[in-house]
């Protein structure tokens, strides 16, 4: 039977890694462990902005597409109303001031394609500074970039970023004495229909594989901490859920239907080092990946059928 992955990013950011593998002949499942809420901008986030635009920051790092288009947003609206004052028309000067680019202030670090093609859709002044790319996009290539490897104690760096995430470059760069800080343009809640997803697909998995004792373990790609925090919530719940009915009832014991999968059931492909630590302290089945693109994903999971 053909090779089951679940992809578990989120709705904005699946597709291409569904295509991908359904391209190379996998079967994907779709069911998202995250979804993105856009938080309200605070005083505190508008006034980083404005320092931020008067080229307070050595640089400017942005960890996420969505991170990019709430933060663009914001950096257009500033710019629109710094410059209201010089006309009448409002609306005319500020299609006047894009179409002459807004003027970047600082490199500005964006993390993975997806995140700076962002910047493609206005136009943006380079002439003093770059839209840059890490190699690797991930941590690890951030702090290995020229513009982020030479911040120095009392240097200041700006992160867009959604609320929480993985911590290593802050933490990294602040042992060196560099003030970070950062704008939490959304958070990462689990989506409503997370569970009765997940039920459904189970349900279903389970009376197919009982024909079949080739069916090889699904494999979970895992893309964050809190995407497999939710992951283990639901797989956990569900198997408890499963075990009380199991006990409470006479009708199962003959059977299969109500059988439930556990975390040891499924193969994981995880990005980076926290990641892995976190699956491997459960002794469950993994392989790292160091980027999200999809043919690494489909390169791991092509070494672990």
């Amino acid at each position: 039977m053909p090779q089951i992955v679940i992809n578990t990013r989120p709705v904005e950011r699946a597709a291409p890694l569904t295509q991908h593998l359904q391209a190379a002949g996998l079967v994907v499942i779709e069911m998202p462990m995250l979804t993105l809420q856009p938080r309200l901008t605070t005083d505190l986030d508008i006034a980083l902005m404005h320092q931020w635009m008067a080229g307070e920051y050595k640089a400017l790092v942005i960890v996420s597409p969505t991170a990019a288009a709430s933060g663009l947003a914001a950096w257009q609206s500033l710019d629109h109303k710094k410059c209201e004052y010089k006309t009448k028309d409002s609306n005319g000067n500020y299609a006047q001031r894009l179409s002459e680019g807004l003027s970047l202030p600082s490199p500005l670090v964006a993390v993975g394609e997806a995140t700076a093609a962002e910047f493609s859709q206005v136009r943006i002044d380079t002439t003093n500074y770059q839209i840059l790319q890490p190699e690797t996009a991930n941590n690890e290539g951030m702090l290995a970039m020229p513009e982020i490897d030479s911040l120095q104690a009392g240097d200041k760096l700006l992160i867009w970023r959604g609320l929480g995430g993985r911590r290593l470059l802050v933490d990294t760069l602040q042992a060196r004495g560099v003030h970070i800080d950062s704008i939490a343009w959304y958070e990462r809640t689990m989506p409503i229909d997370a569970m009765a997803q997940y039920q459904q697909w189970q349900q279903a998995f389970l009376t197919r594989s009982t024909a079949s004792s080739q069916q090889s373990k699904p494999i979970v790609v895992i893309s964050s901490a809190a995407a497999f925090e939710h992951w283990s919530n639901i797989v956990n719940d569900e198997q408890l859920k499963t075990l009380d009915k199991e006990q409470n009832s006479d009708a199962v014991a003959n059977t299969t239907q109500r059988l439930s999968f556990t975390l040891k059931d499924f193969s994981y492909v995880v990005l980076g080092e926290r990641l892995a630590n976190m699956v491997a302290a459960q002794q469950l089945s993994y392989w790292r990946v160091e980027d999200l693109s999809p043919d690494t994903i489909l390169s791991a999971i092509h070494s672990k059928i």
